[in-house]
């Protein structure tokens, strides 16, 4: 009986958590980011501003689900984060990744979803804090190298989706491309989440039997320069195309965890 209640209470918690989540982000949007377009006329300072905002907020809501029983959680490495100009790159297991990392991040950057850019509940925070959209394909690569450059932390999950439970790691090259194109060093970011919850396809109510732990491990710096010149693993360069695809494959196996074939 006693684990009936307390299953149901996480269900209640996770129920709440979206709520909250929702009715947050529109509250930020209607009343909390628009002052801030009459009382910030600096645009790179207002942006700033709403970015550390979302950050704050983020970190609540965070709490908000630890306070609740949703879940428990550890940060390590988190010192690698305390700098400007990050090409963050994360594995995806669960749908508050990006909540947690954001949290994590005062100048964070993301590419979002169009779908996500017109949503009403985000397109406040979305617009205010000058997100990366994913509607410019053409000059997606650019517009990422730029918002790096300019000192921001540019978060990027390179699956594109949450991780498919079961199946190996599929990685789309536009993270790599980004690194690539624009001589950036990468920070990775390893996610674990245990039991897992909120994966592709699982429905919100679907919770543990326990309460989830989430970790997230920031790693040493992959420096990008051994992928451009054609030394890693011994092999000849040939161009950002090919240097791309050693990157992605790189990276594929470094999230999945098998440092035979990653090199770490």
């Amino acid at each position: 009986m006693r684990e009936r209640i307390h299953h149901a209470w996480r269900v209640a918690g996770t129920g709440l958590s979206f709520l909250a989540f929702g009715l947050g982000g529109l509250f930020l949007g209607l009343c909390v980011l628009p002052p801030m377009l009459w009382l910030v006329r600096d645009p790179e300072r207002r942006r700033r501003w709403a970015r550390r905002i979302v950050q704050r907020s983020f970190a609540a809501h965070v709490e908000l689900m630890r306070r609740l029983g949703v879940m428990t959680y550890e940060i390590r490495g988190r010192e690698r984060l305390a700098r400007d100009g990050l090409l963050v790159l994360a594995n995806h297991p669960t749908l508050i990744d990006v909540v947690l990392l954001v949290s994590l991040l005062p100048n964070a950057d993301c590419v979002v979803k169009s779908a996500v850019a017109r949503n009403p509940f985000m397109r406040g925070p979305v617009r205010a804090a000058g997100y990366v959209s994913n509607d410019d394909g053409a000059g997606l690569v650019e517009d990422c190298i730029a918002a790096v450059r300019a000192g921001g932390a540019l978060v990027i999950f390179p699956e594109g989706t949450r991780t498919t439970p079961g199946q190996p790691l599929r990685l789309q090259r536009g993270a790599a491309n980004i690194a690539v194109r624009g001589a950036l060093d990468i920070t990775p970011v390893r996610i674990r989440c245990s039991p897992p919850t909120l994966g592709k396809g699982d429905k919100w109510y679907r919770v543990p039997p326990t309460r989830f732990h989430m970790v997230i491990d920031v790693q040493e710096d992959l420096p990008i320069a051994p992928f451009l010149n054609g030394t890693e693993g011994g092999s000849v360069g040939g161009g950002e195309a090919l240097a791309a695809r050693r990157l992605t494959e790189h990276l594929a196996n470094y999230f999945a965890g098998d440092p035979s074939r990653a090199g770490t």
